[in-house]
């Protein structure tokens, strides 16, 4: 298996490559977690745009839509929310569609993302979190076995997309340990990114946008048992949904 790292936004543009390549967007701390938890509470989709102004027209057309967003990880104003999962459960969140814009996760997901001209095309783009990093690397892996993707890119968004940061190159070390069936270390996840210089905020009675149960939630390793991957919706819009157990399409 042929498995290369990268980081930001340009990593995510160049990691769309060859037409086999399938790529990991890894944003732990937090738009990919929130991706993964707003699915896993009944969420029917989530769509990641790059801009602010696209986020906003989106809602004007569509007001019943959840509207979530942050730059430098405050809340945009206007929005719904910001990026906080565990705010979440504050919305009711079945059957509805989220629009979401960050600083970086979904930067990287729209540059990642090509659409193949198919519907229903292989899913050649994941979002990557501690949350659901097993399935997440399980699909990736059924896609390598069954000969749809040769190469798995896994590319760090790091801090702001402009630096990287420990949780997000932990969790690019999971991934390939789990790709490649080897040990990792699981038990000291928790204490070692507590220490984080991007967790810091978590623990910070000021930072009312970043509450300390995100950090909880964004650690909480494999409590969610799909992967999330991104393809083209019938309403022609790039969108995030929650991948079924088995198959690659």
């Amino acid at each position: 298996m042929q498995i290369e790292r990268a980081e930001f936004i340009t990593g995510a543009a160049s990691a769309q490559g060859q037409a086999r390549d399938l790529t990991i967007v890894i944003d732990v701390f937090r738009a990919c977690t929130l991706t993964a938890v707003a699915l896993a509470l009944g969420a029917q989709r989530v769509v990641p745009v790059a801009a602010i102004a696209t986020a906003e027209k989106l809602r004007m057309d569509h007001p019943d839509w959840l509207l979530l967003g942050e730059r430098n990880a405050r809340p945009l104003p206007g929005f719904d929310g910001g990026n906080s999962p565990s705010e979440l459960a504050s919305h009711q969140l079945t059957g509805r569609t989220i629009v979401h814009t960050t600083h970086a996760g979904t930067q990287g997901l729209t540059a990642a993302y090509r659409w193949d001209g198919k519907r229903h095309g292989v899913v050649r783009v994941l979002t990557g979190a501690l949350v659901n990093a097993a399935a997440t690397a399980a699909y990736a892996r059924r896609a390598y076995d069954a000969g749809v993707a040769s190469r798995i890119t896994l590319v760090a968004m790091g801090q702001n997309a402009v630096e990287r940061c420990a949780e997000d190159d932990l969790c690019a070390d999971y991934f390939e340990a789990l790709l490649r069936g080897q040990f990792f270390p699981l038990a000291t996840i928790r204490e070692q990114l507590r220490r984080a210089p991007a967790a810091a905020k978590f623990f910070d009675p000021t930072a009312t946008w970043a509450p300390e149960a995100d950090f909880y939630q964004c650690v909480n390793v494999d409590s969610i048992d799909f992967a999330v991957g991104m393809s083209m919706a019938e309403d022609g819009l790039p969108s995030l949904f929650r991948l079924g157990m088995q198959g690659v399409a």
